[in-house]
């Protein structure tokens, strides 16, 4: 989804707009309790492993999807990427490919039926836990512990797909930041067994930005994640630009960005997410700025995984 997200999202006090738009809310919370009472959820003969959220973006689903491909793989299963067949999604969608096999569709049902039938053993789905027509057998939601549920209310007073109640359906919860014991708690009220870990963001090849001045821009869920890890790494960050998540930036912005880098002698950078959106004269340009995501107690979290597929 190309969305902005607003500022009163986050904010810790109820905002006027919240209150204004929470008949909105309830109207968007009905539809999917609808959608989801009279949706049978299907089976499927291969695992199927959901990495999902409630929050609206921002929460490192894809890096997540990416970390638990190689885990899988390195416990001896065949596993196959399945994603929502939408155009805005071709720079997740080429993250993946870079590691596995991606089928995609405008129904996941399909998409899983051809992974099945190329012989994959295990379907990970980027996304899709609000998809109630596929039976999952494993469900991770992940959260940022920058905004963990922001505001607390459901789109579009706030910026959660569905209610904190819905940890209920979820096996396992991943915090990428900060622990925060308050938030456990509250997760555990809602589900007393649910796993809960943490990871952290590795910077790579910061090399080429140490010592120098830095303008970022990011068209990510949340682009002031990105911008808070450069700067927690010392970088001289002069200038940041936001934009939607899978923004397609126009010659006009990039050519006002590099006139900018070139007034100040700095350098550009972005996520690779954003880097697999431009054109490859503009990449060379534009630094990218990979990130590996550093789970804590990795070996716990891969147990999970040999207990569902060998127990």
């Amino acid at each position: 989804m190309k969305l902005k997200k607003p500022k009163f999202w986050d904010l810790k006090q109820i905002s006027l707009w919240a209150l204004l738009l929470i008949p909105f809310s309830f109207l968007f919370q009905l539809v999917l309790l609808l959608v989801k009472f009279f949706k049978k959820p299907k089976n499927f003969s291969v695992p199927v492993i959901c990495v999902g959220n409630i929050y609206l973006g921002g929460t490192g689903k894809t890096p997540l999807t990416l970390e638990l491909f190689k885990i899988i793989k390195s416990i001896g299963k065949n596993p196959g990427f399945i994603k929502k067949g939408y155009d805005y999604l071709d720079d997740e969608i080429k993250m993946l490919e870079k590691i596995g096999k991606v089928y995609t569709d405008k129904s996941r049902e399909k998409a899983i039926n051809s992974l099945i039938s190329s012989n994959y053993n295990v379907a990970i789905l980027d996304d899709g836990f609000q998809d109630y027509s596929i039976k999952k057998n494993f469900s991770i939601l992940c959260f940022n512990s920058r905004q963990l549920i922001g505001n607390g209310f459901t789109i579009p007073s706030g910026p959660l797909r569905e209610s904190i109640k819905s940890l209920k359906r979820a096996d396992c919860v991943l915090i990428n930041g900060e622990k925060n014991i308050k938030f456990e708690n509250k997760i555990n009220k809602f589900n007393k067994n649910i796993k809960i870990f943490y990871s952290k963001y590795k910077l790579l090849d910061t090399g080429i930005i140490q010592n120098k001045k830095v303008i970022a821009l990011a068209g990510i869920g949340d682009p002031e994640n990105f911008f808070d890890q450069l700067k927690e790494k010392n970088i001289d960050l002069i200038k940041t630009y936001s934009y939607p998540d899978h923004h397609n930036y126009s010659k006009k912005e990039l050519k006002n960005i590099i006139d900018e880098s070139e007034k100040n002698n700095a350098v550009i950078v972005t996520t690779e997410k954003d880097h697999s959106r431009m054109n490859e004269e503009i990449k060379l340009i534009i630094k990218c700025i990979k990130v590996d995501l550093e789970i804590e107690n990795k070996n716990d979290f891969i147990n999970l995984f040999l207990f569902i597929f060998y127990f």
